[in-house]
């Protein structure tokens, strides 16, 4: 059976605190797994791990909005690509290489097997800084590509970009993920 997982949040840990030790103190034996659950549970203010679950279960937390990206850091990151969205530059800055790297990685066909020769000419026709070794290193480094133990096949990975690698690849413009 899967576990649902429930946010537990108490707003003073010292009462909790309190709680569980006047609760564990009235034990003889150390409680077993739902034990435990129904003192946490009571804890918190609830009656016991049921009341706790069905209520958490109605009233799920809201969602977190995505952070906003960082504007300047895109646009500088976007001053090293040609209008065609090709890496003209490599950032001399570790925060722009990385962003830089998400630019390419939007590029590269999902779901596409690579020679590691292949995924080289790919890259030359991304960029422009002539060192494909060095782009196919920092991307597997980087947990954008994966490749073989032997080096022989690459493939991007599909994962979500965060918020200031999406907004480049949207000022990069079509051609991009």
């Amino acid at each position: 059976m899967p576990r649902t997982h429930l946010p537990f949040a108490v707003e003073d840990i010292s009462a909790l605190a309190k709680s569980l030790r006047t609760q564990l103190s009235a034990r003889t034996e150390p409680p077993g797994h739902v034990e435990m659950l129904n003192m946490l549970a009571r804890a918190a203010g609830r009656r016991n791990f049921q009341q706790f679950r069905a209520q958490t279960a109605a009233d799920p937390a809201p969602p977190t909005p995505d952070p906003e990206p960082d504007r300047a850091l895109v646009e500088r990151t976007a001053r090293h690509f040609d209008a065609e969205g090709r890496l003209a530059t490599w950032p001399a800055k570790t925060s722009q290489q990385s962003l830089a790297l998400w630019g390419l990685w939007s590029r590269i066909p999902p779901e596409t097997v690579f020679s590691e020769v292949g995924f080289n000419q790919q890259l030359n026709t991304l960029s422009q800084i002539g060192d494909p070794a060095l782009l196919r290193r920092s991307m597997v480094h980087a947990d954008l590509v994966s490749r073989t133990d032997d080096c022989r096949d690459y493939r991007r990975i599909e994962r979500r970009p965060p918020p200031d690698a999406l907004a480049l690849i949207r000022r990069l413009g079509p051609g991009s993920d």
